[in-house]
């Protein structure tokens, strides 16, 4: 069996592909299949893949059309055919000992997740999202919730996970949508058995300035706003859902907005946690609380 599926949604990266994929068949773990799927891109970067696929045969190439990052991620997943499952973004990169470490340490330690430092690369910018320091395991929801950083960082790249749980709790990415990472990460860290941190290793995010999230339009912004909220909003039902027992107001979406179109103003804001929901006057000031924990 292949250890490690390594699934690349791939969608006009050409300047930045080839350090990726440098970094992933460089691997000091050899038994993997590196499965990138090419979203629809309409500069170089199929022909990279083929370029690079001719090199090494654990490179998989799947074509579809342009169906977001959620429609790659669960493509790669049903060809997949390793224990553990990890995703790369075509623009990041990664220690060439990553997966080796990573899957060492989670079948050490028989864990469904294991968890790396994720670190932020941007121009003038190497911010540690993690700073991991010892082997750990952690079991209970919340403390699992809070080594991920569940609340504020919902990074799915910086970890891998066993494939038989994603597959018996039928964990997928949502599909057309902006911010599809926050719903996938937060099942995939509730059903799982364990998540042990792995430290001393490193998972590159880079901060594109070409990447789809930078180069927003008015309208795209609008709907990635929208999308995000209803991300938050699809977390909090699961987890009631789920009757978790999770800290109160680390989870939040808006429910109700009124504002002043000429300046989009908010002049009234209701948001809701767990248990907990806030009105705000002017989008920061408090006036009425209702439920919560004392």
């Amino acid at each position: 069996m292949v250890a490690v599926s390594i699934i690349v949604p791939v969608y006009n990266t050409e300047e930045y592909l080839q350090k990726c994929l440098n970094s992933l068949t460089n691997q000091t773990l050899k038994n993997i299949e590196i499965i990138c799927v090419n979203d629809g891109s309409t500069d170089n970067s199929l022909k990279i893949l083929q370029d690079n696929a001719i090199k090494d045969d654990r490179i998989k190439i799947i074509n579809q059309e342009n169906k977001k990052q959620g429609a790659a991620r669960n493509a790669g997943m049903q060809v997949a055919t390793g224990e553990y499952i990890g995703f790369v973004d075509s623009d990041d990169w990664v220690d060439l000992n990553y997966f080796e470490r990573l899957y060492n340490t989670a079948k050490k330690y028989d864990s469904d997740i294991a968890l790396a430092t994720n670190v932020r690369i941007g121009k003038n910018k190497f911010k540690l999202r993690l700073n991991l320091q010892t082997v750990d395991k952690y079991t209970e929801l919340q403390d699992k919730l809070d080594i991920c950083q569940q609340w504020k960082n919902e990074c799915p790249t910086n970890k891998i996970y066993r494939k038989s749980y994603l597959d018996a709790n039928n964990i997928q990415w949502p599909e057309g949508i902006y911010c599809e990472d926050k719903l996938f990460t937060i099942k995939a860290v509730y059903f799982a058995n364990a998540v042990v941190t792995v430290p001393d290793v490193y998972y590159y995010y880079f901060d594109n300035p070409k990447s789809t999230v930078n180069t927003y339009s008015r309208q795209h912004k609008k709907q990635f706003n929208i999308d995000k909220n209803n991300a938050r909003k699809d977390v909090i039902n699961f987890l009631k859902k789920q009757n978790a027992e999770v800290r109160d107001k680390d989870f939040w979406y808006v429910d109700t907005k009124s504002s002043i179109d000429l300046f989009e103003l908010p002049i009234f804001t209701l948001k809701k946690s767990t248990k907990t929901s806030i009105g705000y006057l002017l989008g920061f000031i408090p006036v009425y609380v209702n439920g919560g924990e004392e």
